[in-house]
């Protein structure tokens, strides 16, 4: 384990940082689609993603889901550390986007850490920043964007974090993830293909323009 940990964060956390966490840290597995939080839940352990991605999702009250952002390797969710240091219920669902490996840290180390390890503490407030630039991102395109615009948006950024141009997310599954109706999803999608930016095939969808 740290070896991995050396890999993905050696040029972030110190030796001895990257010891503890090999001591105390959990590495786990999980296939795509798995729920790593869910919404309501005590969050008792952090995660560090040494593979894969992770989307973080907010529900409203009918159910309905959107996505915040993607986590991928090197990152952790600055959500998931609020909830951690407060002891609350989580706001968010963490589900595995593709098959992913973590290392599950333990919620009592969160405030040590932060004491001892300047590199922690930079790391923590590092995550804050980034995870708030993105959610302001996912407002504005709400807000400011088309829904073509979001939805080309959203394949190109499913594209990134699979490191693949071909999408193989179901149109109501597209629906969900944007808060709009597999209708309206079909038709954009369509829309798309016509303006030679993506291919519609039988089981998934090819992005073109990238």
């Amino acid at each position: 384990m740290v070896e991995m940990l050396k890999t993905n964060y050696g040029h972030l956390f110190e030796n001895e940082l990257i010891e503890e966490i090999a001591r105390v840290g959990t590495l786990r597995s999980v296939p795509e689609g798995t729920v790593l939080i869910s919404i309501g839940q005590y969050v008792k352990s952090m995660p560090l993603l040494l593979n894969g991605a992770i989307k973080i999702m907010r529900n409203d009250n009918d159910g309905d889901e959107l996505l915040l952002y993607f986590l991928e390797r090197g990152d952790t969710c600055a959500m998931t550390l609020t909830c951690c240091l407060g002891h609350k219920k989580s706001e968010i669902k963490a589900v595995a986007e593709v098959d992913t490996e973590l290392i599950m840290i333990p919620i009592e180390k969160m405030e040590l850490w932060t004491a001892k390890y300047k590199s922690w503490r930079q790391f923590v407030f590092e995550s804050y920043h980034t995870r708030l630039m993105e959610m302001l991102e996912t407002i504005d395109n709400i807000a400011f964007l088309k829904m073509d615009e979001r939805l080309l948006k959203y394949l190109k950024d499913k594209a990134i974090v699979n490191r693949s141009t071909t999408i193989k997310n179901t149109h109501q599954e597209i629906a969900f993830e944007l808060h709009t109706s597999r209708v309206v999803i079909s038709r954009l999608l369509k829309k798309l293909e016509n303006q030679k930016k993506i291919q519609l095939n039988r089981n998934h969808i090819e992005l073109l323009d990238f």
